[in-house]
């Protein structure tokens, strides 16, 4: 998967322009705040996802500009394809192949890409939020599906919180919680039964890197936290008669919070090395190489879903590991096209290298 070509247009702070990658490592370097991280933005947003960044759809046109566009040529199940999106406030419109498309989300059909920014460096240790968004992101590339059920999901926990909070003042409503109660598992048993899928493959993977990492001396190991008490051997009529369960007993609390504290939105991951909990006794240096092969073993999986090798996108990250890391995510990254943002142009071995600064927005 390659990207030939991409125009940006009002986008951000970016200066008006088409850039042509090459097929190996593309450079963007410059000072801090000079738009280095808009261009990996704009690669990233052919993905099918949102901003990375949790941008708003309207904050992407420049200052002053009633609508944005970007257009990407790209090589992808072996022919050259052309997407385009125009942002217009908080609205957009999506084209492939010069065919309008209902969301950005069809776009992960054609294209897929891995970004690894500083902020996945705190995957181990930050709140359940982040994880939770790296697990449901990874899924949503290879599956429009999951990215359906998720926003259903996440629409019917809404109006059942809304719904809890109103039987505080109105019990006899709470009635019709069942109602609810009965949609939302049915979405949470499809969106686990998923996540259990994915991370098996997601362990079996990070398991691989991190020992390639660590030298053969650490075993990392990957466990799902369930609000419902759900594992790795639940299928999907086991993880629905778990979450009933769990949602009769916390139904008492939910109308006492006005909130559903049940549920994947919820749910967590936890990290182990040799049996350890990394974000209790690991390392820094522990804790990165961790992020490093979850990174490599969402792109492996990209790779075997796709049959052809993801863009890698890195933002302003190699400054942030030592050498050894480095060199370890720079090999395993061998055959992919990459982008990489810094504000000073690493040393590339790499011969089929393309190097661009950004001032002030404009890229050259």
């Amino acid at each position: 998967m390659k990207v030939n070509f991409l125009e940006f247009n009002s986008f951000r702070n970016l200066v008006d322009n088409r850039i042509t990658p090459v097929d190996g490592i593309n450079i963007i370097f410059g000072d801090n705040a000079q738009g280095k991280t808009n261009l990996l933005e704009g690669i990233w947003l052919f993905s099918g996802g949102h901003s990375f960044r949790g941008s708003k759809e309207q904050e992407l046109t420049k200052i002053g500009e009633k609508k944005s566009s970007l257009t990407m040529g790209f090589n992808s199940q072996g022919r050259d394809q052309e997407a385009k999106i125009t942002f217009f406030g908080n609205k957009k419109e999506v084209e492939l192949n010069s065919v309008k498309k209902p969301s950005s989300a069809y776009l992960s059909e054609r294209f897929c890409a891995v970004v690894f920014s500083p902020e996945h460096l705190s995957l181990v240790k930050g709140g359940p939020t982040l994880r939770r968004k790296f697990l449901d992101g990874a899924i949503c590339q290879q599956d429009i599906k999951f990215a359906v059920l998720l926003s259903k999901y996440n629409r019917t926990v809404f109006q059942r919180n809304t719904l809890l909070k109103e039987i505080n003042r109105h019990p006899e409503l709470k009635e019709t919680l069942c109602i609810w109660d009965d949609s939302l598992i049915l979405l949470a048993s499809q969106i686990i039964y998923r996540r259990l899928l994915y991370i098996k493959k997601l362990s079996d993977c990070a398991k691989m890197f991190h020992k390639g990492i660590s030298k053969g001396n650490e075993e990392l190991e990957i466990e799902y936290l369930s609000t419902a008490g759900i594992t790795f051997e639940d299928d999907i009529p086991s993880i629905t008669e778990k979450l009933q369960n769990a949602f009769e007993k916390s139904r008492r609390g939910d109308i006492f919070t006005g909130c559903t504290n049940v549920g994947p939105h919820r749910d967590d991951l936890e990290f182990y090395l040799n049996g350890m909990k990394a974000k209790n006794f690991g390392s820094q240096g522990q804790q990165r190489s961790i992020v490093l092969s979850l990174k490599l073993s969402e792109a492996q999986i990209l790779k075997d879903f796709f049959e052809e090798s993801p863009v890698v996108l890195l933002d302003d990250v190699l400054s942030e590991i030592d050498r050894g890391r480095q060199e370890y995510l720079l090999t395993n990254t061998e055959g992919c096209q990459t982008f990489i943002t810094g504000c000073e142009a690493p040393v590339i071995k790499s011969g089929n290298t393309k190097i661009f600064t950004v001032e002030k927005g404009e890229i050259r």
